[in-house]
């Protein structure tokens, strides 16, 4: 069943990658080339609004999943809305394409990617040991989608346009949905369980927030309230206040016991240090990719590449050192680190990554060797698998028994965070004072990490037994 899973997250990732890679060309390339001529600023801004979107639709998908629909089914509706979404940005055109793909997107992918996780946790118990290393695993085959989808849908941008690429995303989105629809029998028995199922005298209720909550967001965007140049600054803020949200609640219920509270706590700095890490990682969208359409030198043998293939190099990584990572785990087994020295060396290795930057800062356009962002995503890549997939793992781990998917919501949440702050951050990045930006964000990534690994021993103590 793990096969069958990274399987459905493999066509998603294909799908969310391959239009990720040039949702940002798509945004502020000129209309004469195809796009929609938006401010690069504003552009940058809105991919890390919608990312952080993307994320923070997980606490929606996780809550159904736990209290309505139970994973298994969260999961196949949420791909049908990507699917939806993918042919928007595909046949409708300028802004309205534009606005309801990434929304149809955004609450699809938070669905899938919530409950795609959660569904590996139920096929480890609490203490097995291949744990991580299966969600290392998992990890690695839904990056061979990460790594196809930009190749194809970037090749098909150049050679026949924006809308070509789009189209693409929604077949390999289709695929991962039928795959899914023909296996998800297959799957363990509490994968279809509703775990703290919402009374039914309640419906009404949650139907009346949720009509406010569309409400206001329209209210917002008629009056001005909402807007692409504030939009990122909303979904941090969003993001922030749901997450506070989210602990109070977990914490306060009745049904949570001492040593599941405890290990709740524990996870609250490690949430921190995740959004932090995002923060940076996630700029391979952003800064990354205007880096590689201006400094970088893609010629090879003549041809030039497509700049939306940069995103392609961090999967090829992963593919290659996830399995790497998950035997030196296996192998390891009680004798690995623990999940928050991981998560120190993670953002320790990150902060090094934009560091590496900096001796080719001020060439000019087009001067920085193909290698060399090779080199300095190869740091990118070796920080993610410090921190995202044993992330996805802790938070299994650490998580109440009734609140399974919602903590692996939680874990989101700081990736929403983070994904929202890199399009923020994106917005002071400027070639000509590049250096200070790559030694303020290495050198705060780096202080952190040491600060977690200090704290690592009272962390461990509040985890109660999990590593």
């Amino acid at each position: 069943m793990l096969a069958n899973l990274f399987s459905v997250e493999l066509w998603e990732r294909f799908s969310f990658y391959g239009m990720q890679g040039i949702l940002l060309y798509y945004m502020y390339y000129s209309t004469t080339d195809g796009g929609l001529g938006i401010d690069e600023a504003i552009a940058v801004s809105l991919v890390g609004a919608y990312g952080g979107g993307v994320y923070l639709s997980t606490i929606v998908g996780a809550w159904l999943a736990d209290r309505v629909l139970g994973s298994e089914r969260v999961l196949f509706y949420s791909a049908a809305i990507v699917v939806l979404g993918h042919i928007s940005l595909a046949v409708l055109p300028g802004s309205v394409g534009l606005a309801a793909g990434l929304i149809l997107i955004a609450l699809g992918s938070g669905g899938v990617k919530a409950n795609a996780t959660s569904l590996v946790g139920t096929l480890y118990e609490e203490k097995d040991e291949r744990r991580d290393a299966g969600f290392s695993l998992f990890y690695m085959g839904i990056n061979l989608g990460a790594l196809v989808g930009p190749l194809l849908t970037g090749l098909l941008q150049v050679r026949l346009g924006f809308h070509y690429g789009f189209g693409l995303a929604a077949i390999g989105m289709a695929i991962g949905l039928v795959q899914y629809g023909l296996t998800r029998k297959y799957l363990p028995e509490t994968a279809h369980q509703v775990t703290n199922p919402l009374p039914r005298r309640k419906y009404g209720v949650m139907g009346g927030i949720v009509a406010a909550v569309i409400v206001i967001i329209a209210l917002a965007v008629v009056f001005g309230l909402l807007k692409a140049e504030n939009l990122a600054v909303v979904m941090a803020t969003v993001a922030i206040v749901a997450s506070i949200a989210y602990f109070v609640i977990i914490l306060r219920s009745p049904k949570v016991g001492r040593l599941e509270r405890r290990r709740v706590y524990s996870f609250m700095p490690l949430f921190i240090a995740s959004a932090a890490f995002w923060a940076l990682f996630q700029q391979q969208f952003t800064v990354v990719a205007l880096y590689a359409d201006t400094s970088l030198n893609r010629r090879i043998f003549g041809w030039e590449m497509p700049p939306s293939w940069v995103q392609s190099i961090n999967p090829i990584f992963i593919i290659i050192f996830a399995a790497v990572f998950a035997a030196v785990w296996t192998k390891l087994g009680n004798r690995q680190p623990s999940s928050p020295l991981k998560f120190a060396l993670g953002l320790a290795v990150m902060g090094l990554a934009f560091l590496a930057f900096i001796p080719f800062s001020g060439g000019g356009p087009n001067s920085t060797p193909l290698l060399a962002i090779v080199g300095i995503l190869l740091l990118f890549t070796f920080a993610e698998l410090f921190i995202s997939p044993i992330g996805l793992s802790v938070a299994t781990k650490l998580a109440p028994e009734i609140f399974r998917t919602q903590m692996v919501a939680l874990f989101f949440l700081s990736v929403s965070l983070g994904t929202t702050l890199a399009g923020w951050l994106a917005q002071f990045y400027d070639p000509e004072t590049e250096v200070s930006y790559f030694l303020f964000s290495g050198g705060t990534a780096i202080v952190l990490g040491i600060a977690l690994a200090v704290a690592t021993p009272a962390i461990k103590k509040q985890m109660g037994g999990v590593r």
